[in-house]
């Protein structure tokens, strides 16, 4: 009995030690007819500094295919302001992984005078399409990489945010060619946009989200 007793008392401090990133995780959301998705708005400090996209769809159907046509006829911000939660359960291998969780959406920034929706709804996580902690050093970078995320004809690129200061930027693209990630130069903080339509070979870019200020 005391060889148990001793062995438990060993294993508290792992279980002590054990990482988590608690709180309310707000997300942009993005995406048309053929899926919808929703990225952490991430900042360099716990529990928000893991830049997170995953494909999504809400319980209730009929408001799901509501958010899907409205962002099909018009590409812009929405956001949603979720119950808190572990960040940390989006990581690949999590033990328990998050697989839905209630929140309050809202057209534009819900910290920003962003207009808030009905009621709240059951988001239901579909697939983790980019899970990255992020490294707070102070540190530069002269090329912007961009991730591809959407089907079909619709199509948005996510930057990752591997520099500090940076600036987080979701965009669709028109007719753009199907690549999984895009690499383009980078000034500053200033928008790549132009180089980043040459690249994708893209019609047209229609940003839906820009953030510098979270990301000094």
């Amino acid at each position: 009995m005391k060889r148990r007793s001793f062995a438990l008392a060993a294993l508290l401090p792992l279980f002590a030690r054990a990482e988590t990133a608690m709180g309310g995780h707000g997300m942009a959301v993005f995406g048309g007819r053929e899926g919808l998705y929703a990225s952490h708005l991430p900042m360099f400090h716990t529990p928000h500094d893991s830049q997170l996209v995953f494909r999504f769809h809400l319980a209730d159907a009929a408001a799901d295919r509501v958010l899907r046509e409205t962002l099909a006829r018009e590409p812009k911000l929405w956001t949603f302001d979720p119950e808190p939660f572990d960040l940390l359960r989006f990581a690949p291998g999590h033990a328990q992984p998050l697989r839905e969780f209630k929140a309050r959406f809202f057209e534009g920034h819900f910290e920003r005078g962003g207009k808030p929706q009905a009621a709240d709804q059951c988001v239901v996580v579909d697939e983790v399409l980019m899970f990255r902690r992020l490294d707070p050093a102070m540190r530069d970078a002269t090329v912007g990489r961009y991730r591809m995320v959407g089907q079909g004809h619709e199509r948005f690129v996510v930057k990752e945010i591997d520099r500090r200061p940076d600036f987080d930027q979701i965009l669709r693209v028109a007719a753009p060619s199907v690549v999984d990630r895009v690499e383009v130069p980078l000034k500053g903080l200033e928008r790549p946009n132009a180089a980043l339509q040459g690249a994708l070979n893209a019609r047209s870019l229609t940003e839906i989200y820009f953030e510098t200020g979270d990301l000094n």
